[in-house]
């Protein structure tokens, strides 16, 4: 998520949504201008450790072939993992190391997540992961779209889309929907409450979206959201808007399991790039 920047854009979709008086419409515009003065700015661009990873933990090492796992992750920077401490606290690193460790075979890790993508420019990232296509990739995308003038539908459209690249080329797919975007704290009630209402909906076109194609959907706002609601301080980084590396290992650990189910799947009996898609918003 692109942090203060997106408050701006969240009171436009705010005022585009329902029409606004311009009373309560000056009323948002304060709280955002408020909440971007109190949400800190994200220092530097998200950390890489891409590579190949083994099933005892050890790595990254330089990438090579064989019968390594594929592990791509696209998407926005909580796939990118701004706010993180360290490299080995990335969620694609965490994920890379325990997919290699539970399915006892390499795994080689391409992040090309970029922090601040919306959905719109997802499509230049698909176009470098299909340059090898993957095994599997995780989508972590939606967050940022309240910059978009698009609607929630038209967002989700696009997502399955470019998934349906990914699927067609082989890849087994799982993607993160949009998270609630009312964790965030520092965002004042109503705007908080505006931010929650988008992101809750675009997660639940995300989800319809995804079925259609036959990508599983991971809901970040049920199996997430409680966790951070309660322990802020615990969860986020310094710039109040970005996990840092305790939320993201939360989050990994929340997709791990779907990530593993998804590939026994398209090696079992699901076929390449089509599973099952899982319960959540």
């Amino acid at each position: 998520m692109a942090g203060a920047r997106a408050l701006k854009a969240l009171l436009f979709a705010a005022g585009s949504i329902g029409g606004l008086s311009g009373a309560v419409y000056g009323l948002l515009t304060g709280q955002s201008k408020r909440a971007r003065t109190i949400i800190g700015k994200a220092r530097g661009l998200p950390l890489n450790a891409d590579g190949r990873y083994l099933p005892d933990g050890s790595g990254p090492f330089v990438p090579t072939s064989g019968d390594a796992l594929s592990f791509a992750v696209l998407g926005d920077s909580l796939a990118a993992g701004l706010g993180a401490e360290s490299p080995d606290r990335l969620p694609g690193v965490r994920l890379a190391r325990t997919l290699a460790e539970e399915l006892d075979r390499p795994v080689r890790l391409a992040t090309h997540a970029i922090s601040g993508s919306r959905t719109v420019e997802l499509e230049p990232q698909v176009d470098r992961a299909l340059i090898d296509p993957p095994d599997l990739a995780l989508v972590i995308i939606g967050g940022n779209d309240v910059t978009s003038r698009i609607s929630i539908g038209t967002s989700a459209e696009l997502l399955a889309g470019q998934v349906g690249r990914l699927l067609a080329a082989g890849a087994t797919v799982v993607v993160g929907t949009c998270p609630d975007l009312g964790i965030i704290q520092p965002i004042p009630q109503p705007l908080r409450t505006i931010a929650s209402r988008y992101g809750l909906s675009l997660a639940r076109a995300q989800r319809r979206e995804l079925d259609r194609v036959g990508a599983r959907a991971v809901s970040l706002a049920a199996l997430l959201s409680p966790e951070f609601l309660v322990r802020p301080h615990d969860l986020f980084s310094d710039d109040r808007f970005h996990p840092n590396g305790a939320g993201y290992e939360l989050a990994a650990n929340v997709l791990l399991a779907p990530l593993c189910d998804a590939v026994r799947q398209a090696q079992g009996h699901a076929g390449p790039g089509r599973v099952a898609s899982s319960s959540g918003t």
